[in-house]
């Protein structure tokens, strides 16, 4: 097959996700190649459109230009090109690798090379309209994963009606975010809208019949009915083009503080993108990444030393005006370690919760459920990362009113 060669340009990116189109509306002279046929939209989003909120196209990003439904298949880096699989080569000054992330599929019984009908991943677009058109009311679903994602899908199931049993084989839900006591009201607002939690529960295999999954099997032999089950068991960063390549890839793409790899001449952001040995794999650092690499290929001095972005959930209810929605933020490392100062205040008639750790003299993170007016001034405090007044007490973070 011949192939054509497209003009040089200054800045290729790889990925038409958010990061990638993040950096695409900052950086003029710039080709994107995106894999998925849809234009670029906001990933966070996809409960809203499969709870029936928010129709797809409501969820799409500010226009960017995008080659959509292309994907690329070699980087050369002798001569700096990018070679895709319509036959176009593409060369680039810069190239960007805004590859993203795969579900992270685990290794059930009954889970083969191809999923059985009923069984989707919760990831993409597509994911999101495949599932949206197979639900309806009092469908047994079943989501296997309790983290951020697990979380959305069961709760914008349960707002479609069908009966949502929730599985995480963790001690509680939202590990990565939340301590064990915000994640029993979490788990106690879940059970308000009809969803069925499971913790410290780990599944082993999939019943099928006729090509069709019936029941999710649990390791002590207890079967869950379903006709739809959700696999929200994590994401792995998509690193196969790096790595074919040459690049430096260990958990993902390792990059330095301007976001460069171990090629000059190539960047990674977003989920595929290792940081000081982390790889975030969440929307907030993935735009904050774009947005400091934007500044590195303007020639600006600018430097990326990990996330300041706050983790934001809303869990609506459904369409009930007796069911009260809950909102809940997450920022920093709110696990304390030996010697952090501690400081928590719970209502438990109101369903509110905020905890704060600080580590020294600066404010390392916290978790606010329920009531979020503090969320501003403690977000500002930790983002800020300067040192805590000698006179201000903890009880005053958490109960500063500041407004977000």
């Amino acid at each position: 097959m011949r192939t054509r060669t497209e003009n040089t340009a200054r800045v290729v990116v790889i990925g038409a996700g958010m990061a990638g189109a993040r950096l695409a509306a900052r950086v003029p002279d710039v080709t994107v190649i995106g894999e998925e046929p849809h234009a670029p939209y906001n990933r966070v989003l996809l409960a809203e459109v499969l709870a029936g909120r928010y129709p797809a196209d409501v969820i799409a990003l500010p226009p960017a230009e995008v080659r959509r439904g292309v994907r690329a298949v070699r980087i050369d880096r002798d001569d700096r090109l990018v070679h895709c699989d319509d036959g176009s080569v593409v060369r680039y000054g810069r190239l960007v690798l805004a590859t993203g992330s795969n579900p992270v599929l685990p290794p059930l019984r009954g889970l083969g090379n191809t999923m059985p009908d009923g069984v989707h991943a919760f990831r993409t677009l597509d994911d999101c309209l495949a599932l949206r058109a197979s639900v309806r009311p009092g469908v047994n679903a079943v989501v296997i994963g309790g983290g951020l994602l697990g979380v959305s899908a069961a709760r914008a199931l349960a707002e479609c009606g069908a009966q949502v049993v929730l599985a995480q084989q963790g001690e509680h839900l939202m590990e990565r975010q939340l301590d064990a006591e915000s994640a029993g009201l979490l788990r106690s607002h879940l059970e308000s809208l009809g969803v069925e939690v499971h913790t410290e529960c780990r599944v082993r295999g999939l019943r099928c019949a006729n090509g069709a999954v019936r029941a999710v099997e649990l390791a002590d032999g207890y079967e869950l009915a379903a006709e739809i089950t959700v696999l929200a068991c994590g994401v792995r960063p998509r690193t196969g083009l790096a790595q074919a390549a040459g690049l430096e890839v260990r958990k993902g793409v390792v990059v330095d503080d301007e976001l460069r790899t171990s090629d000059p001449y190539i960047h990674a952001v977003g989920d595929c993108a290792e940081h000081r040995s982390t790889v975030y794999g969440l929307a907030g650092p993935a735009l904050e990444q774009a947005d400091v690499l934007a500044e590195v290929l303007a020639g600006r001095p600018a430097r990326y030393e990990g996330t300041r972005a706050l983790t934001r959930l809303t869990l609506n209810g459904p369409a009930d005006p007796g069911t009260a929605s809950l909102d809940l933020a997450a920022f920093g490392d709110s696990r304390p370690l030996p010697g952090d100062d501690v400081i928590r205040l719970a209502d438990a008639t109101r369903g509110a919760y905020r905890t704060v750790v600080v580590r020294g003299d600066r404010l390392a993170g916290g978790v606010l459920l329920g009531d979020l007016a503090a969320v501003g001034t403690l977000a500002r405090t930790w983002q800020d990362d300067a040192p805590l007044p000698a006179e201000t007490s903890l009880l005053h973070l958490l109960t500063n009113d500041g407004g977000f």
